[in-house]
């Protein structure tokens, strides 16, 4: 999920309205590939009867008051406002007056005044995918005709200030800005955006051409991205830009990596898939009604059904998707097992675990260095914080506490 958002539902679907079309073509996208499993669809658009059946079996699927739905891509804003304004009356006609949220993820380039005004009053939350400044963001960042992209999304970003919409930013830390943390992270502070979530890109490439992460580590024809950050470049980049946040933006600044730590540190749920346990929980609908376990594992192997012939339910509550959930921690080698950092990142996401451990041992994280790294140097702050929280007291009282010489 990218939209940093911190609903825990108990049956969670992310909707794909155009598919993986997008005005834009990233370096590192590793949904643009995903067309190549649907050349037999020449129109990769929901439809309208689509959009209402899965509205309608989403909401009667739902257990709690609360309801989201989350609208991600390609270029979800490639689909008219009259499709959104739809979805909104489908949701109002079947919510039985639950609390409905949207969210939508969305590069920015073809925001306005009207999708803005939209969003503004009908509550969205906007999430923005932007890498950083300009130098940083434009390196990887272009649209079909190879041209930047910067200026376009800082003109979308500015229209959602403007109107006053609630928005977050998702950063993909590459194999280039990682090297500059402070850099890149008070660039966010200085746009004025509160929320924000790093993904550290991890890609395998087969002659020339994106590769399933998850692919067997015996894959000898599998490697990495050049654009991939490295393990080292995580580590370093999480704990350059914690020491600024801890001393200065506790409270102020929500990084979802951070809260993500402090809340597996206090033993609760993490908000994020990536950190928690078990996963499964969040499953991802495409265009055509084709249901997979998530985001990351549109494949085959990853389907679960078609909503057209299949209850939405009962594929996310199927044996498969619950195994898949569950393999997680199943399946994690014996060094992650053995570590005593393992509460805090479960071996993050498993698309990233197709390295080999110590003892010799497949489904290590790729980037397990660097999260080793950073959850060890941040022990004694989540400590304090979290001894904090125990006490009912903010954790934001950790940087008086280092201003006075600690830790």
């Amino acid at each position: 999920m990218s939209v940093y958002a911190p609903f825990a539902k108990p049956l969670y679907v992310m909707l794909k309205p155009v598919g993986s079309f997008c005005n834009l073509s990233c370096d590192y996208c590793y949904y643009l590939e995903k067309s190549k499993f649907y050349t037999q669809n020449k129109n990769h658009v929901m439809s309208d009867e689509l959009l209402e059946r899965f509205t309608r079996e989403y909401l009667e699927s739902q257990t709690m008051p609360q309801v989201l739905f989350t609208w991600h891509g390609g270029e979800p804003l490639m689909r008219p406002l009259s499709f959104y304004k739809k979805a909104l009356e489908l949701q109002k006609q079947y919510g039985r007056g639950r609390q409905i949220d949207n969210s939508i993820q969305t590069n920015g380039t073809l925001l306005t005044d009207e999708w803005c005004a939209f969003f503004k009053e009908n509550n969205f939350l906007v999430g923005i995918s932007i890498d950083g400044p300009q130098e940083f963001h434009d390196e990887y960042r272009r649209d079909k005709m190879n041209r930047p992209t910067f200026q376009r999304v800082m003109r979308g970003i500015e229209l959602l200030k403007k109107h006053e919409v609630e928005f977050n930013c998702m950063a993909v830390v590459n194999d280039y800005n990682a090297d500059y943390p402070l850099e890149f992270y008070r660039f966010f502070k200085e746009i004025g955006c509160q929320f924000l979530q790093f993904t550290p890109i991890v890609e395998r490439m087969t002659n020339g051409q994106l590769h399933p992460a998850l692919a067997s580590v015996t894959e000898k024809k599998a490697e990495l991205a050049p654009f991939s950050v490295t393990p080292q470049q995580w580590g370093n980049f999480l704990c350059t830009i914690f020491d600024e946040w801890v001393k200065n933006d506790v409270g102020k600044i929500f990084v979802q990596i951070f809260d993500s730590t402090l809340a597996n540190w206090v033993g609760e749920q993490p908000g994020v898939c990536t950190m928690a346990k078990t996963c499964g929980h969040a499953g991802v609908m495409e265009f055509n009604g084709d249901v997979y376990s998530c985001d990351h594992f549109v494949f085959p192997e990853y389907k679960l059904g078609n909503i057209y012939t299949e209850p939405l339910a009962g594929m996310m509550y199927s044996e498969k998707q619950l195994k898949f959930g569950n393999d997680k921690f199943d399946k994690l080698p014996r060094q992650c097992k053995e570590c005593d950092v393992l509460f805090a990142c479960y071996g993050e996401c498993p698309k990233n675990r197709f390295s080999t451990d110590k003892y010799g041992e497949t489904g290590l994280n790729y980037l397990c260095k660097g999260y080793f790294q950073f959850f060890h140097h941040v022990m004694p702050y989540m400590d304090f914080m979290k001894k904090e929280l125990m006490e009912q007291r903010p954790p934001a009282n950790i940087m008086k506490w280092i201003k006075q010489g600690n830790p």
